[in-house]
């Protein structure tokens, strides 16, 4: 567990001694050393394989390569994690990024070669408890099922072409990496736990698209005009997304599931205005109205996230106790 603390300050206070002072003053230049150093060597990794890559464009050449960073990573991390575990994460993550680029060359970018990424990265994740590779691998587990972005000039977009499939298919994901969670050990309870919570990320985004389209399931749309070749019609969606956010956004907040909360309160807005919007159009009355409501939330979450603070600062036992325990999301 790392802890921020003003060393001068707690000095001047009286609240360490000098000799205290001194030592953790070391401890923390040994630190920032070792740090830097770890930067320095793998932005020289990653430029040399960069390089490399550049005079030899190739799917097979990104997978090689890939493995052998990932391969380094690895042994850095389970071997010598105090002196090299920041390097080891970064050479991990470059390669697990790398080969995951030349399997999805290679197969064109198909289901089978999302698939194939999603458990390379899931079996990173877990070999360097690595968070940001098991949030990874849900994306790229979402891509199997249509989900993609894109960016054009001034343009960003989002794309979820089985809008049921993504609902059901990540909300079953998410309930079982937030059970599995409450078994497994520490370190891993939190690669379960981003798991759980990139999955609810996903889900929001099926509902989102779904409310404006609809789905069209296996049927071939004739035309991509809005609620054009529906067989789920979109306002199943708007309901049952408004379901959703209500019902689990009560569990969380009975469950202090803060970061739930958050989220869910995130997307419910994004509901409220797309809906809004969408249906109302707008004007100069709507948007007064939506910026009012827009004020309203911000306070909510506001009061929620202070309240919630102001309980684990009065009854520490009673955080330290959660924070042990698994199936926190």
């Amino acid at each position: 567990m790392k802890i921020v603390i003003d060393v001068d300050k707690l000095l001047e206070e009286g609240r360490i001694t000098t000799e205290e002072y001194e030592r953790l003053n070391t401890l923390a230049v040994q630190e920032t050393g070792s740090l830097a150093f770890n930067i320095l060597i793998g932005f020289g990794v990653i430029a040399t394989a960069g390089g490399a890559l550049a005079l030899l464009p190739s799917g097979p050449t990104a997978i090689l390569l890939g493995l052998l960073l990932s391969a380094s990573g690895v042994f850095l991390s389970a071997t010598r994690a105090k002196e090299w575990g920041l390097l080891g994460s970064v050479l991990l993550l470059v390669g697990s990024i790398t080969t995951a680029g030349g399997i999805l060359f290679l197969t064109q970018g198909s289901a089978i070669g999302f698939l194939i990424v999603t458990l390379l990265c899931l079996i990173g994740s877990v070999l360097a408890k690595s968070s940001l590779l098991a949030a990874l691998a849900v994306l790229s587990l979402s891509s199997t099922v249509g989900a993609m972005t894109a960016y054009g000039h001034a343009s960003y977009m989002l794309a979820i072409r089985q809008p049921t499939v993504t609902v059901g298919l990540f909300s079953i994901l998410a309930l079982g990496a937030y059970h599995l969670s409450k078994v497994l050990p520490l370190d891993y309870q939190r690669l379960a736990i981003i798991v759980a919570r990139t999955s609810v990320f996903v889900v929001n985004l099926g509902f989102w698209v779904g409310s404006l389209w609809g789905d069209s399931l296996w049927h071939q749309r004739d035309t991509w005009s809005l609620r054009s070749g529906a067989v789920i019609p979109d306002w199943v969606f708007v309901v049952g997304w408004a379901v959703g956010l209500v019902a689990t956004g009560v569990w969380a907040a009975r469950a202090n599931k803060r970061w739930v909360v958050n989220l869910l309160a995130v997307f419910g807005a994004i509901h409220f205005y797309t809906q809004y919007f969408e249906r109302l159009g707008a004007s100069p009355g709507s948007i007064l109205f939506a910026g009012l409501a827009a004020l309203g939330i911000a306070f909510a979450i506001f009061r929620y996230n202070k309240f919630a603070v102001t309980e684990g600062v009065e009854m520490p036992n009673k955080a330290v106790t959660r924070s042990g325990e698994g199936g926190r999301i």
